[in-house]
């Protein structure tokens, strides 16, 4: 009872500190476009959206993962760091001390470098691993855009014309960090991690384009701000991902949205494995791991080290968020948004307006960086040729099909409803699919009853259960260790 009485309160501290952060983007963001010139607030924004949201996040998730791991295991989580002050030294505060010992471990332990690298590329690569991460989410619009003190307020850092393409040239540069660390060492195993993490990145970046063609298609547009849409009326429909394609007469909005998930259900698949495998995380962690290979930065230490570890976590943020806008409707409701809009309090305190739906964005890309972690600490490591079979012969023809039959949907039916109804179908037989479990063969039950019952090497006919009645190990088992 007192575990799930935490887990509520976590979940409430939670939400709480999400509005009250989205709040305050709104509010500063408003102050700053009133005293100061149009556009200000795209400037706090960075602030707000990268500084805080998306690097705090990352930071506690150094922890979170801990703590979620020990969970799945069933066992004692990070709870042995205390701060040394009156009322709090035999407090483990949730295992939220953790954070600051590795910050200080990072930042205090020694700088190595060896001696026979190249300084400036072997320098080069952390910066390269961890700057690509941050510039992602400049496009991705966290919130809705609002009047604030009489200014227009947008909770994104930039919209390009070229959107979701910038997204993707700039994750690419993070191969470059990859590689020239694990080249940069002149260390062996180390270039054989750079090696294999460049391969397993490329691979699934033609995957990772291909799976969000469809989604263009269907909102003929590459711009996250477009793709996730505008809230319409009840009588004019909304744009993107805020329009219904089916929705019931009233002031109550209800209906199904035009979300990506229900539109590309394959897409989203696509798009999510290959950005999970971008990130080089469990089970798509080849590049290091530790029972095949040593790790492309096996040579940094301190906080060259830092860098590497925590662009992976701001990776599964920036995932999450980008996931997010694209397929989860962004920061839209399922239903009510439109009357939640025609409400007058939220058109007279649109910083209100702002927080809520800015928190519902939060709370999506929160549910997805769960996922992420459940998936990590439940699938073991898959061997790198089949990441590659993966990559190369089940997501790529998946994602080509997945086009021709998207074009051809929203060519026949502009309303986006056909491809909604094959949406539909499609995430049905993928439930089919992976509820239905496997029969064991008929021929393998009776094989086993025989073997059970086999004789052993010596012929004495004991069953399996004599040699353990009698301490003898089964047949054609290895004898146990007496250490």
């Amino acid at each position: 009872m007192s575990r799930v009485l935490t887990i509520l309160t976590a979940c409430v501290t939670i939400v709480v500190t999400i509005f009250g952060v989205a709040a305050a983007a709104y509010a500063v963001g408003g102050l700053v476009e009133e005293h100061g010139f149009a556009g200000a607030s795209r400037l706090t924004n960075i602030l707000f959206l990268i500084l805080v949201f998306v690097m705090i996040i990352a930071t506690l998730l150094t922890m979170a993962e801990r703590k979620w791991s020990a969970y799945i295991q069933d066992r004692v989580g990070p709870n042995r760091a205390r701060i040394n002050l009156p009322g709090l030294k035999n407090r483990a505060l949730g295992g939220l001390p953790h954070i600051l010992t590795d910050v200080l471990k990072m930042l205090t332990k020694e700088d190595l470098i060896p001696g026979t690298a190249n300084r400036f590329l072997f320098n080069l690569g952390p910066i390269l691993a961890f700057a690509p991460v941050f510039a992602l989410f400049a496009v991705v619009p966290a919130g809705p855009t609002v009047n604030v003190f009489g200014h227009q307020v947008d909770m994104v850092v930039a919209t390009p014309d070229f959107g979701m393409l910038y997204v993707l040239a700039i994750a690419s540069l993070a191969v470059y960090g990859t590689a020239l660390a694990g080249w940069a060492s002149n260390n062996k195993f180390a270039l054989l991690g750079g090696v294999r993490a460049t391969s397993q990145m490329i691979s699934y970046e033609v995957a990772l384009g291909l799976s969000l063609v469809g989604l263009f298609l269907a909102f003929s547009s590459v711009q996250l701000p477009t793709i996730v849409g505008e809230l319409g009326s009840a009588v004019a429909s909304g744009t993107g991902q805020a329009q219904y394609l089916w929705r019931t007469d009233g002031a109550f909005d209800l209906g199904l949205p035009a979300w990506g998930i229900l539109l590309q259900p394959l897409g989203f698949l696509g798009f999510f494995a290959a950005s999970f495998a971008e990130t080089k995380r469990a089970p798509f962690d080849l590049p290091e791991g530790e029972s095949e290979i040593i790790g492309y930065f096996v040579e940094y230490s301190g906080m060259k080290f830092g860098l590497f570890m925590i662009s992976e976590f701001v990776e599964v943020v920036v995932l999450a968020g980008v996931t997010t806008a694209l397929f989860l409707g962004g920061h839209h409701l399922p239903f009510g948004g439109e009357w939640l809009a025609s409400q007058p309090l939220m058109q007279e305190q649109g910083w209100l307006y702002g927080a809520i739906l800015g928190t519902v964005f939060w709370l999506k890309v929160v549910f997805l960086i769960w996922v992420q972690l459940l998936i990590r600490w439940t699938f073991p490591r898959f061997r790198y040729d089949q990441i590659q079979s993966l990559g190369w012969k089940i997501l790529l023809p998946m994602g080509l099909v997945n086009v021709f039959v998207s074009g051809a949907l929203v060519l026949w039916d502009p309303s986006l409803r056909a491809l909604a109804i094959v949406g539909m179908l499609e995430i049905a037989f993928i439930m089919v699919l992976t509820m239905t479990t496997k029969e064991p063969a008929e021929g393998g039950a009776h094989g086993g009853a025989h073997g059970a019952h086999g004789h052993d090497d010596h012929g004495h006919g004991l069953p399996a259960g004599a040699h353990a009645a009698h301490g003898l190990p089964a047949h054609g088992a290895a004898p146990a260790s007496t250490h």
